[in-house]
């Protein structure tokens, strides 16, 4: 999609109250991480200062140390056994609903997260639509630390040229204590067999292809939000 189609504040707000109307009391409500899931914090944490009562599980410290400063009353993986809705945003969404996350490098705590809910929403601008994932050529995967430069070449030798994400200089360091390999990837004729294949490496913590979800998928089309149903797989 073209730059036209990116989310703008206003319309990260208006998907934020979009997803708020999916928001009960009393319910476990996981807190996604992002420009778009950090909209929705800012207006949970709003509806909470006027009474609402719930509990986040935020995927990443930055959203609770947001959610915090809200007066969000947070909780861990470890405390529930479900989560009633996962709130998050996503990098890619393709026609079936299936995502790449992980450009904010929160991709593992995400995907837990999400795997937890009954219920998992996703925010996105039209720019976020592909047709195939892969599209935008970049597909991050967390491995630990010992295992970086070893992941990386048994990633280029199957044909998934990958770099190192630094900041500043420095590799960029995940909430897991650690790092992050973007792979170059062109269109991924089957996320499913890729995901199980390099989960298979040994090193690597998790990819950012989130499959077989089903999220909801809300859409901020430039002047309206709307819901996305996903296709049927073939």
């Amino acid at each position: 999609m073209h730059e036209a189609g990116r989310l703008t504040e206003a319309g990260a707000a208006a998907l934020a109250a979009e997803a708020l109307r999916h928001v009960a009391g009393g319910q476990v409500i996981g807190l996604g991480t992002g420009h778009a899931a950090a909209a929705f914090v800012h207006a949970l944490g709003a509806r909470v200062a006027a009474g609402l009562d719930v509990r986040g599980v935020p995927t990443s410290e930055a959203t609770a140390a947001l959610a915090r400063g809200l007066g969000i009353k947070l909780v861990s993986p470890d405390d529930v056994e479900v989560v009633d809705v996962a709130i998050d945003g996503a990098d890619e969404v393709d026609p079936r609903g299936d995502l790449i996350k992980g450009y904010g490098g929160a991709l593992v705590r995400e995907k837990v997260v999400a795997a937890l809910a009954r219920r998992f929403i996703v925010l996105v601008g039209a720019d976020k639509l592909v047709p195939v994932l892969g599209t935008r050529g970049r597909l991050p995967v967390e491995v630990i630390p010992f295992a970086a430069i070893a992941c990386r070449r048994w990633l280029e030798a199957r044909g998934y040229p990958a770099e190192l994400r630094v900041a500043g200089g420095a590799p960029v360091v995940t909430d897991n204590g650690n790092r992050i390999l973007d792979c170059r990837v062109g269109p991924i004729a089957d996320p499913r067999a890729l995901d199980a294949t390099i989960r298979a490496l040994p090193g690597v913590v998790g990819t950012g292809l989130f499959v077989g979800l089903a999220p909801t998928v809300l859409m901020w089309d430039g002047a309206r939000c709307r819901m996305l149903r996903p296709e049927s797989p073939n």
